[in-house]
């Protein structure tokens, strides 16, 4: 399914991941690994607490991603420069939003901005989301579909749009189709499983000759980085199960396509960098340094991984042989398949929090989409496809990713693959998953067992929201 409209206007009109962080992420999809960051900006009290200025309010943004934690801090202190308004970013640990969140609400000084996980999310904090319906930054917004809404009320308002695939080193698959009894002579071959498969073990086989330690980077399953599995590959079976049923949701999960995830899994757990054994030490940033150093032709990702790559010492990797594949693995007619884009990124406001540092908020959200400054950053440095009308069509990212997610939307001959994980049940069932496959891949669960308790865990979390 296209995006339809988004596709039309937003990426004719503007451009702006991972890491997701994203993604992955995190509690979703776009998210990398890393650590708590903090910056205040602003007068400071002697015990630490962020003065506003007068009458202006403050804000206080728990940031999702990791990878961008550091532009966040930056842009906190330049929205700061240029405002007066003390602006304060914290950032959760991979996989520990949640978490943070319930901890930082019920501080004395909570957060004034931060990021639900669509309809889902929604649930666990609509006692704290304020209705942003009356809001410019809403008014912005190109397809008003993607917002979160209950009845007349819009909660949470999609920041950016995002894609994902098998990110690819085009180099490294020029000097394999080079080869002798290459079974493929072009990406353009590449098209299915099957041929995918097919070239991925012959790669293996001949490593020693690309001068490369494994087709795939590494299978990352350190605590808190198994996102880009439990998730975002997840995305794909429930995706096609929803498609057959014509659904957007499920009570019950049948994981019809169960067989189709194995193949990929399996396809990237035996022909990697790393043993699969030894996945359980490993996370996002080893196994974007493991591309971004030429040791591995493939790794999936999101968009927001080109920081990731271009920001490791030592890259190799050219960013015009930077390209995205589609994820296939083995339904019919997935010839036709694109990237999976969407979004599970939405700014909500709390709605218990002071009315001047709401408001402040709200103010915030507004220049950050539409001033010259904030676009810079949104473009430029956060590398985000946003969904507003205020970005003409030279503000656009440039990098290699996020012309390749361009380029997918806008072949009409191809359907994305639209992200249905923000109805994944809760966290709990994603880490659940997880925790299963880091056994399979380790040799100590069977993959039927696998599937049955992936089921039961959905059931069982589904039923909990109810």
């Amino acid at each position: 399914m296209k995006l339809g409209k988004l596709a039309a206007i937003t990426l004719a009109a503007a451009m702006a991941a991972g890491t997701l962080m994203g993604c992955s992420s995190g509690n979703s999809g776009g998210n990398a690994g890393g650590e708590q960051k903090t910056t205040q900006a602003g007068e400071t009290t002697a015990s630490g607490e962020t003065q506003a200025a007068e009458g202006k309010g403050q804000i206080y943004y728990l940031n999702f991603k990791p990878e961008v934690a550091d532009i966040w801090t930056e842009l906190a202190e330049k929205y700061t420069a240029e405002t007066g308004v003390p602006m304060k970013v914290q950032t959760a640990a991979a996989g520990t939003y949640e978490q943070t969140l319930k901890s930082e609400v019920a501080k004395k000084e909570p957060p004034t901005l931060f990021q639900i996980n669509g309809p889902i999310g929604y649930k666990s904090w609509s006692k704290y989301t304020r209705n942003l319906k009356d809001t410019a930054i809403y008014s912005h917004l190109v397809d008003k579909d993607m917002a979160v809404t209950d009845g007349d009320g819009v909660y949470g308002i999609p920041y950016v749009v995002e894609g994902y695939g098998i990110i690819y080193n085009d180099a490294i698959m020029q000097k394999y189709f080079a080869l002798d009894g290459a079974k493929a002579k072009s990406m353009d071959e590449v098209n299915n499983f099957d041929t995918l498969k097919a070239v991925a073990e012959d790669m293996q086989a001949r490593k020693a000759e690309l001068g490369i330690e494994g087709v795939f980077a590494s299978t990352s399953f350190a605590p808190g980085e198994d996102w880009r599995w439990q998730t975002h590959l997840a995305n794909l079976p429930v995706y096609y199960e929803y498609k057959d049923g014509n659904v957007a949701d499920k009570d019950a999960l049948d994981f019809t396509y169960s067989d189709n995830y194995k193949n990929i899994f399996d396809l990237y757990i035996n022909n990697s960098c790393t043993d699969s054994k030894m996945v359980g030490a490993k996370t996002v940033e080893d196994s974007m340094a493991d591309f971004a150093l030429g040791k591995a032709a493939m790794v999936q990702n999101g968009n927001w991984g080109w920081g990731q790559v271009s920001g490791v010492e030592g890259n190799t990797v050219k960013e015009e042989d930077v390209r995205f594949l589609p994820i296939y693995t083995g339904v019919s007619g997935e010839e036709k398949q694109g990237l999976c884009i969407g979004t599970e990124n939405f700014f909500s406001i709390n709605s218990q929090a002071k009315e001047e540092d709401q408001q402040a908020s709200i103010d915030f959200l507004e220049w950050l989409f539409t001033s010259d400054t904030g676009k810079d950053y949104v473009t430029n440095k956060l590398g985000f496809i946003a969904p507003f009308d205020t970005f003409a069509a030279e503000e656009k990212p440039t990098d290699p990713l996020a012309k390749e997610i361009d380029r997918y939307m806008n072949n009409s001959d191809l359907y994305s693959v639209t992200w249905n994980f923000t109805s994944f049940p809760s966290q709990t069932f994603k880490d659940n998953f997880g925790a299963s496959l880091l056994q399979y891949a380790q040799g100590g669960k069977e993959w039927t067992a696998v599937v049955e308790d992936m089921k039961a865990d959905w059931a069982n979390e589904k039923a909990m929201t109810k």
